[in-house]
């Protein structure tokens, strides 16, 4: 631990498993106090006793990202109980269902464009609210690959992605002038529980997805993690509207 964000106040949104998780306990051994914020409340609950019991401070909120009281009450409670905000990680995301766009469905094209992008608008519209109260701060949105680059079959995904991305350029431009900077990343195949949801769980197709990368190997959840800890740093004060894309390679090769 160096202790570079000592006394600071980060809130990660899904942050109870995969990349959330691993970013979660790399501010806290930064000396930051954790807040997660997350629907699996369970698996939350573990994350920051993981933390509270290496030494650290942190609490989890059971919140739905889709829905403007949850995020709003969200910000009240860490605005409650610690005084103020001064680094968010807007990770929280899900997949969808895999099909071509002509058998996708509504149901599906809602759920995830409700999560992965209209999430991330509203706690940016209340996170940069309380910023600007206290005079500033860093946020990090989660983005991917497939909002850099198009992708078959999850069509709803890959669109929110690429909205996040826009959110995030937007936000940046709005606000960099207080003091508030916006980044994302945008992480390419990373061993996590999505991805193994992604490939079926089959150790050929997660092969191929490994060997997509001219690394050849997937990324770890702390890989992403570490960018994310950096881009909210004083390391990072002149990075604004970046979408870092961290991925073996993938897009460039």
């Amino acid at each position: 631990m160096t202790g570079k964000m000592e006394d600071k106040v980060v809130l990660i949104t899904g942050g109870s498993s995969g990349i959330g998780r691993a970013t979660a306990l790399a501010f806290a051994r930064e000396g930051a106090k954790v807040v997660i914020a997350d629907v699996a409340v369970e698996e939350c609950a573990n994350t920051a006793k993981e933390i509270t019991e290496s030494g650290g401070e942190a609490r989890c909120f059971e919140t739905d990202v889709s829905k403007t009281a949850q995020v709003r009450e969200l910000i009240d409670k860490i605005v409650t109980r610690y005084g103020r905000l001064d680094y968010a990680f807007n990770n929280a995301g899900i997949e969808g269902k895999q099909a071509p766009i002509v058998e996708s469905t509504e149901e599906n094209w809602d759920r995830v464009i409700a999560i992965n992008l209209k999430g991330v608008w509203l706690c940016l519209k209340y996170e940069i609210a309380q910023m600007l109260k206290q005079g500033g701060g860093a946020i990090v949105n989660m983005s991917s690959v497939a909002g850099v680059i198009g992708y078959p079959n999850i069509s709803a995904y890959t669109a929110s992605k690429h909205g996040v991305l826009g959110l995030t350029k937007t936000a940046a431009l709005e606000y960099a002038k207080k003091n508030i900077r916006v980044n994302a990343v945008c992480p390419g195949v990373i061993r996590t529980e999505m991805i193994e949801r992604f490939a079926g769980n089959d150790p050929q197709a997660e092969k191929q997805l490994a060997e997509s990368a001219p690394l050849g190997r997937m990324g770890t959840p702390e890989e992403i993690a570490d960018a994310v800890v950096w881009l909210c740093s004083d390391e990072a004060a002149f990075v604004i509207g970046h979408p870092l894309v961290i991925d073996g390679g993938r897009v460039v090769g």
